[in-house]
């Protein structure tokens, strides 16, 4: 038989069930249907002829594949004997099709299939396009959503744990792929930004850090049976540390163009405000599996990839977290390097607020005025002065101890952030003073998606989808899946052929 001729005889059935629709398409009951009918009826026949066409062109690879002169495996044993016809299904996002291969066959070793390779097939029955489909739609929404959209697109049968399963599998490759990517250019001048938070997760038992399970288990029994009663709370949450890293040209600002001088009758600047540092080549990641330590480690990390040499200025913006605070140092100390620690104003800001409610009355506002003037205060570097003023204001007013808290709690977090609040060195060099992308990421790979309502997860499929949903918001999806299949491609195929360079040939 002849090349075209065994191409005709490959492709026979889905030529036939393309002419099917065409006839369908010419009779009359078609000629009645309005266009979302005629949608939904091609969207069904065509998706099974787009299917049919898979197959047959695996069928003609299969009457067409030759036989390899020497099949060796990793270890050096050679596979003699073939047995031809050997099948498997792979579920596609046009259906279920046949694979249908040479095996290379040895003593009580595993077969090996050649032609999988050239395909670069999955281990499971699933293919990489299915797979990345469940990877968008996990990351998007719920696992419930994920496969109910899956199914309808695709008529796969897909069910809720498989969608589960192949997410997670889809994120494997993610902390590789930013390991070898290589960073964007930047000069000796342009600030490198590194930025931290967290965020609880609700989490199933099985799945809490130890300390809060023990934490959760030393309460004993809650007051009430069918709910919390006042300050107490269900042990049930696993914090998720986010980190971002990015580079920024340096942006000069003064305290004019961060917030207008109160007492100006005008709320209109008089000049134009000059804009801040922007973002760019940004690099977010997040894990619930690993802890605040390594997930900061890994920040610095990337970094160090990006300033080997420790040319650049490091600013770290945080929201004034202890603990935070204390990896930081730490992780500066360890790798040698100069890091300018910026606490975030808009966490000031709040103590600002919460010490103006102890001194006006609720909605009074005048307290806005006052806060300004205190905040510019702090912007032109004076963080003690601003605590100092805050104690005065407090004994004029004659305020007791209850009603002075507000205060206190801003002059406690002045005095021991300090060091951390010199706005106006920052605003001088051009440094972004506050941790908008961070919380921004808070909200988006977190609270909307890992914090709906009657969510409970596990620890793989919550890290799955935040890294997921990481890599999508860094921009870098399209280029991670061309990875994450070359590396499935190494794995699956490449590393169990001595010669396995030359199969995909």
């Amino acid at each position: 038989m002849s090349a075209l001729e065994t191409a005709e005889a490959a492709f026979a059935a889905s030529r036939r069930l393309f002419d099917g629709v065409a006839e369908e398409l010419q009779g009359s009951d078609a000629a009645a249907l309005t266009h979302s009918q005629l949608e939904e009826l091609l969207g069904s026949r065509m998706r099974e002829v787009t299917r049919q066409l898979f197959d047959d062109h695996l069928r003609l690879r299969a009457l067409t594949e030759q036989r390899l002169p020497q099949v060796v495996d990793a270890e050096g044993v050679e596979r003699s004997r073939i047995e031809r016809g050997r099948s498997r299904s792979l579920s596609t996002v046009f259906g279920k099709v046949t694979v249908t291969r040479i095996a290379y066959r040895g003593t009580q070793v595993a077969d090996l299939h050649p032609a999988d390779a050239v395909l670069n097939l999955p281990a499971g029955m699933h293919s990489h396009g299915l797979v990345k489909l469940a990877a968008i739609e996990a990351s998007r929404g719920s696992f419930a959503e994920a496969r109910e959209r899956i199914n309808a697109v695709t008529g796969a049968g897909i069910g809720h744990r498989q969608v589960q399963e192949l997410t997670i599998g889809a994120a494997a490759d993610i902390d590789s792929f930013y390991d070898a990517l290589v960073p964007a250019p930047c000069t000796d001048a342009t600030t490198l930004v590194l930025t931290v938070d967290g965020k609880g997760v609700v989490i199933r038992p099985e799945a809490l850090r130890d300390a809060t399970a023990k934490a959760a288990a030393a309460k004993g029994c809650n007051a009430m049976r069918t709910r919390l009663a006042a300050g107490e709370k269900l042990g049930r949450k696993r914090m998720a540390t986010l980190a971002a890293v990015y580079d920024a040209e340096p942006a000069v600002r003064g305290v004019d163009d961060i917030i207008t001088g109160p007492d100006t009758g005008d709320d209109t600047p008089t000049t134009e405000r000059r804009p801040g540092p922007k973002a760019r080549s940004k690099w977010l990641t997040g894990s619930l599996h690993h802890s605040a330590a390594q997930v900061v480690a890994a920040a610095f990390d990337q970094a160090e990839h990006r300033d080997p040499g420790h040319r650049r200025p490091w600013v770290v913006l945080v929201d004034g977290a202890r603990h935070q605070l204390d990896l930081i140092a730490a992780e500066a100390t360890r790798r040698g390097v100069t890091v300018h620690i910026v606490v975030d104003l808009i966490h000031v800001l709040e103590y600002l607020w919460g010490a103006a409610w102890c001194l006006h009355t609720p909605g009074d506002p005048a307290a806005e005025a006052w806060v300004a003037r205190h905040a510019r205060a702090l912007l032109a570097g004076g963080a003690d002065q601003v605590a100092d003023a805050l104690k005065a204001a407090a004994r004029a007013a004659r305020l007791t101890k209850n009603r002075r808290k507000g205060i206190d709690d801003a002059v406690a977090y002045l005095c021991n952030k300090a060091e951390h609040l010199r706005y106006d060195l920052a605003l001088d060099r051009g440094w972004p003073i506050a941790t908008g992308i961070i919380e921004g990421a808070c909200r988006h790979l977190v609270k909307d998606r890992l914090d709906i309502t009657g969510a409970r997860w596990g620890l793989s499929g919550a890290e799955a989808v935040l890294k997921l949903r990481a890599l999508r918001s860094n921009g870098d999806f399209d280029a991670y899946w061309a990875w994450h299949e070359q590396q499935e491609f190494t794995r699956n195929h490449q590393a169990r052929y001595r010669d396995g360079l030359n199969l995909a040939a």
